[in-house]
């Protein structure tokens, strides 16, 4: 989550928070969270100046009273951040791993970035997150130093003025001569001076603008992170950073000779490396909600063998309301804690990494001793639930390299119920295509999950037991036939008919199902709902020279209604044999230098042309090609047109757009068109066509053009509200220039008599999914929060284009569909229900009910009407919220952020804002209307 909104409201006017990222500062053993904010101040006369803010601050910082400023430092000329201190300690070019400090503790690569912040007298050390945004955090600092030209003025920082104590009190002598003019600290709160506890370690609020005309250094990042961490007994978390083949590799002096190497090396593994078996425990847990209530160490540490790897994933690690809509939880904390203190105790371990995604969380540990070959440390999260992002149910997943063998281990909760075995395997496959990992190295594409040697995929899958009945399941279990009861497993049925997991392997089911059970218990489901067990939690792999050595559950837990699962592993990783990777080196070098730098590079493609037909709105199409390359090795990159921001336009991606091509090799091309809902209004209206120009070029080499041409399907999604009401035909229906003309039509058009047609009271396509929904979902458990099909989707937008009303019925479409379509429709209007002028009167008058109304009487008749019909439709629902279990907090955060949306470039609402839309949503909701 961006925690700047929270700092942006601490600022006055003319100071913006750039960027901002959570850490740790760091004195001796002392350890305490700080919120770290870039903030940049425009000056009158022209130029800006930027410091960087401290703040104190709760467990996540949603707005100004989450935070507390600490302490202020100013961008000066004399400022420096570098990652790591090197205390004397040396680099080894392009090293996997990280050396061994002269006291014997290792460095560890991996989660956590070390940074030390210098100004002439003041020096403080940062833990800072492994990742992209930890390093876009520290180019935007890079960025904002002043540079180092004797004509550029000096920056005085007087905007900083108003933070500086109203009484100034004598300095520590150590401090006096780096404040130079500066003398004043800032007031925390409304409490006095903090003049008392200002020490180097930067505890305490002052205004550091140390003495001017200090030399800078001549890189402000001069190298990567090299952190020392103690490793105690009890704790099995440590400081990880990037290693310095990770920073080499992004360097933009990284060129093309730099890639011909890489790649040749990756040809030639097998020529310097051996494979050498580590064993790796894999776990999956869903909590349900609950609390750690006993020690983890059945499940965790039941070998005798200490794991070299734990990969250890939770589902449901909060299940409360605040969890799902705010995403931050206390739970976290308490199971990391449970598992950090379970693992095995014949061995010490460091956390690699952390990421959790609303419930769904995965922790990865390494022994001590493996640490330092750890590198290119990535997380990420996808949301699969309702409108494809919410987090309750989706997948997280860490990739990071061990020796030369990449892994990715992902952690998944995948949709409910027996019934809905295709949505889970929408998710599954959701997952695969929308989890992308940054590279080290930015001109490189992302790497999906599939590009990794090893892939171990744990977590609540969700498939079931179909086509037996509850007391059949239970009796096959109390005979331990699980192979008869496996046969009618979902899961195996999907792989088997290859529509999910494909190439992955499961071991034998030895186990009983681990779903689902009476909470400290083991018995099975008693409630009014009497579940049928299920194998809901699997693990499964791909790769190769990957053994299974167990795969089983452990009854001994009893918190949850399910049953942790584990599985041990020796995988194969390959070892780099440093003698012959030298040896290898030098034959590539050897080889480079033969060639000719006269040598041009030459592609063919095997098609320029592309014609996309009938393009539907969120509906993708594919075309490939192929390029072939010549003689030369060549970097391809498609590239901007002049004048233009992007080599393509938004409806149109590349995938991938750059790439590194050795001699007589190929690569295929993939041209994906999605139109949503950013764009699709203006190809409505004509004002942008499926038609466009890539530029492909070689470096050192010519530009080669492909033309895209194609023709869009105008669709009531994306269409605006007045458009759809003057259009009593089907939009599919209408002459193309008369759905041009419609969707230009100002929004505040009069009917003057001069429209073909009266216009409608609402849209006619709104009226279709309220009135399918009133039909037959008032009592649907879980609506609008249990996502739909995407191909039911593909249906319910063809039948609203086309006007066939029936066919909603006639195709027994889910009632899920049908609420996400209505949803996504809602956030596809080019102006939202409640218009943006009318969004700052909106949120001001939340929780004034009368003046609430009266800001809805002003908007225009069309908006008017659909805001009082969704409020009248939800309402109704209410009435049946005893089976449909929907209230009105859910149902105004859910249409809070859809109706009511932030008119500064249409972006998000920030948390406040969230929580007063929400506010503003439940008061029609609650009252008579």
């Amino acid at each position: 989550m961006d925690q700047s909104a929270a700092i942006q409201e601490t600022l006055a006017e003319g100071e913006y928070c750039i960027i901002a990222v959570q850490g740790v500062l760091c004195e001796g053993d002392s350890r305490q969270s700080r919120l770290l904010g870039l903030v940049r101040y425009r000056l009158e006369r022209g130029g800006q100046e930027h410091a960087l803010f401290l703040y104190t601050h709760r467990r996540m910082a949603i707005t100004g009273d989450d935070v507390s400023l600490d302490q202020i430092v100013p961008v000066s000329q004399d400022f420096t951040l570098e990652e790591g201190a090197t205390q004397g300690w040396g680099y080894e070019s392009l090293s996997y791993g990280l050396p061994v400090s002269p006291d014997g503790e290792v460095y560890i690569l991996g989660s956590d970035v070390t940074v030390q912040l210098n100004t002439a007298k003041l020096s403080l050390v940062f833990q800072l997150p492994f990742g992209s945004h930890t390093r876009m955090f520290l180019q935007e600092v890079a960025s904002a130093c002043p540079g180092l030209d004797p004509e550029t003025p000096n920056p005085e920082f007087q905007w900083l003025s108003r933070y500086r104590c109203t009484e100034a009190e004598p300095l520590p002598p150590s401090w006096n001569s780096a404040l130079g003019t500066w003398t004043g600290c800032a007031r925390i709160g409304g409490g006095g001076s903090h003049l008392d506890d200002l020490r180097p370690n930067g505890k305490g609020l002052f205004v550091d603008q140390s003495s001017r005309g200090h030399d800078k250094p001549d890189n402000l990042l001069t190298r990567q992170t090299k952190s020392k961490s103690a490793m105690t007994d009890m704790v099995r978390s440590s400081t990880i950073m990037v290693s310095d083949k990770a920073h080499i590799l992004s360097m933009q002096k990284f060129g093309l000779r730099d890639t011909i190497v890489k790649s040749h090396l990756v040809q030639k593994e097998e020529d310097y490396t051996y494979i050498q078996n580590f064993r790796f425990f894999v776990g999956t847990y869903n909590v349900n909600g609950q609390s750690p209530k006993e020690c983890l160490r059945p499940w965790l540490s039941h070998s005798t063998q200490a794991p070299d790897v734990y990969c250890v994933g939770f589902q449901e690690l909060d299940l409360s309301k605040e969890a799902f809509f705010f995403h931050d939880t206390p739970k976290e904390e308490e199971w990391f804690k449970a598992v950090s203190e379970s693992l095995h105790p014949n061995a010490k371990y460091a956390k690699v990494k952390l990421i959790r995604l609303v419930g769904i969380m995965l922790l990865l540990y390494v022994k001590q001793e493996h640490a330092a070959y750890i590198s290119e440390v990535e997380a990420e999260t996808v949301g699969t639930g309702i409108m494809g992002r919410m987090g309750n149910k989706g997948g997280v997943a860490i990739r990071f390299q061990f020796h030369t063998t990449s892994i990715c281990v992902v952690n998944s909760h995948l949709a409910a119920h027996t019934e809905e075995y295709e949505r889970r395997n929408q998710d599954y496959k959701d997952i695969c295509s929308r989890m992308q990992f940054c590279q080290v190295d930015p001109s490189l594409p992302p790497l999906t999950i599939s590009k990794h040697d090893v892939i171990l995929w744990l977590g609540d899958l969700n498939y079931r037991i179909e086509e037996l009945d509850v007391e059949k399941v239970k009796k096959l279990i109390e005979e331990k036939a699980f192979q008869t009861l496996h046969a009618y497993d979902q899961l195996k049925i999907q792989v088997a008919a290859k529509a999910v997991f494909e190439g992955f392997t499961e071991g034998e089911l030895t186990f009983q199902p681990t779903y689902k059970y009476d909470t400290g218990s083991d018995e099975w489901d008693t409630s009014e709902k009497c579940r049928a067990p299920a194998w809901c939690d699997r693990i499964l792999w791909k790769g190769k020279n990957i053994t299974q050595l167990s795969y089983q559950s452990h009854m001994a837990l009893k918190t949850s209604d399910h049953k942790p699962v584990s599985s041990e592993f020796d995988i194969g990783v390959r070892v780099k044999n440093e003698n012959l990777y030298r040896k290898t080196l030098e034959e590539i070098i050897r080889s480079l230098d033969k060639m000719e730098n006269a040598n041009i590079p030459s592609v063919s493609l095997s098609k320029r042309e592309f014609c996309f037909q009938d393009v539907k709105y969120m509906q993708l199409q594919v075309e490939s090609f192929t390029i072939h390359n010549g003689q030369v090795p060549c970097q391809f990159e498609f590239i901007n047109k002049p004048d233009e921001e992007s080599y393509c336009k938004q409806w149109l991606n590349v995938n991938p757009s750059r790439g590194f091509l050795l001699p007589e090799s190929s690569i295929e091309i993939e041209l994906e068109v999605f139109v949503n809902k950013t764009m699709a209004t203006k190809l409505n209206s004509g004002e942008d066509k499926i038609e466009d120009i890539l530029v492909l070029h070689l470096d050192r080499g010519k530009d080669y053009f492909l033309s895209v041409s194609g023709n869009y399907l105008p669709s009531c999604f994306g269409t605006p509200i007045h458009t759809l009401c003057y259009m009593r035909e089907p939009i599919l229906d209408l002459p193309l220039e008369t759905v041009r003309e419609l969707t230009l039509m100002p929004l505040w058009t009069e009917d003057d008599g001069s429209q073909l047609e009266n216009p409608m009271e609402i849209p006619k396509e709104l009226w279709m999914m309220v009135d399918y929904l009133y039909r037959n979902a008032v009592q649907q458990e879980d609506l609008f929060q249990q996502p739909g099909l995407r191909l039911e989707f593909e249906k319910i937008r063809d039948s609203l284009d086309t006007g066939m009303i029936d066919t909603l019925d006639i195709l027994s479409i889910n009632n899920h569909s049908v609420a996400e379509a209505l949803l996504l429709f809602l956030e596809s209007l080019p102006e939202p229900i409640i218009c943006y002028g009318a969004y700052h009167n909106c949120l001001e008058c939340s929780g004034n009910y009368t003046a609430s109304k009266q800001v809805i009487s002003t908007l225009p008749t069309f908006h008017r009407n659909v805001f009082y019909y969704l409020m009248a439709f939800l309402q109704e629902l209410l009435k049946n919220s005893e089976k449909n279990h929907l209230d009105q907090n859910i149902l105004a955060s859910i249409f809070g952020s859809l109706l009511l949306r932030n008119p500064s470039s249409h972006q998000k609402l920030e948390m406040a804002e969230k929580k007063k839309a929400q506010e503003f949503i439940h008061q029609f909701l609650c009252s008579s209307l």
